[in-house]
């Protein structure tokens, strides 16, 4: 299955120029195919609707899809999982069962990303997979690489964080999804106790950490390094402010 890479490559050479055997000598890809794609002939990637263009090598998300992306985004830097297939990509978002909207609205924000493909696979754990099979996967989330996320960088791309900065609201929830909680808080002072409400974000990627407190302060909300892997929103702003668009997971 050819790529969008490939097709701006084609594309560049194209223009430059050159003909279809000198193309297909550069590139690898059989004349024949490079003849189809000077006609206009062009793989339909998996019939997805995104707009090409903005930037040579991505494939960016449409203006109606976008709120929805930035959540699935930020699924994805938390549980997300995208694995090579023998002629395709699959993303696996790993969730908890016991917050069944969590799971609803992950499904949904797929089926606007890439519509009428995301499957809930129930395990044996009291875990839950959502999926989707897509060759766009890759340009999708471009920090998708060999290895766990905390072992290597991610960072977002420039159209990604234009995305993210127009919807961090929808960025945020879906980080604090996977790997975040709203719960209450107990201290002791001068022997009395007192609770207050706390959000926590926990992640072992210090860049996805770096990410999601940026995003915080995009919004104005105050967070504290609680240790080495957490983020603490526990000022009563900051928890108004999340419980806007975040709130206890359902």
């Amino acid at each position: 299955m050819r790529t969008v890479q490939e097709v701006h490559r084609v594309d560049q050479l194209v223009k430059l120029g050159f003909n279809d055997r000198e193309i297909s000598r550069r590139t690898g890809i059989p004349r024949g195919t490079v003849r189809d794609w000077r006609r206009g002939r062009r793989p339909n990637f998996d019939r997805i609707h995104f707009a090409y263009g903005r930037y040579a090598d991505s494939v960016c998300p449409r203006a109606d899809q976008e709120e929805a992306y930035a959540y699935l985004l930020g699924l994805y830097l938390g549980d997300g999982h995208i694995t090579r297939m023998k002629r395709t990509y699959r993303l696996r978002i790993s969730l908890d069962s016991a917050y069944p909207g969590i799971v609803v609205t992950c499904r949904a924000a797929i089926d606007t990303v890439l519509p009428n493909r995301a499957a809930v696979v129930p395990t044996r754990a009291r875990m839950v997979v959502v999926s989707v099979y897509s060759n766009a996967l890759p340009h999708l989330f471009p920090q998708h690489g060999p290895g766990p996320k905390h072992a290597r960088k991610i960072e977002l791309t420039p159209w990604q964080r234009e995305i993210t900065a127009r919807h961090a609201e929808a960025f945020i929830c879906g980080l604090v999804h996977s790997d975040g909680c709203r719960g209450t808080n107990t201290v002791r002072v001068n022997g009395k106790q007192y609770a207050y409400p706390r959000y926590s974000f926990c992640n072992h990627s210090d860049d996805i950490r770096v990410i999601f407190c940026e995003h915080l302060d995009l919004l104005g909300i105050p967070w504290r390094q609680m240790n080495r892997w957490n983020i603490s929103i526990a000022r009563r702003e900051g928890v108004a402010r999340l419980d806007e668009f975040v709130g206890p997971k359902l």
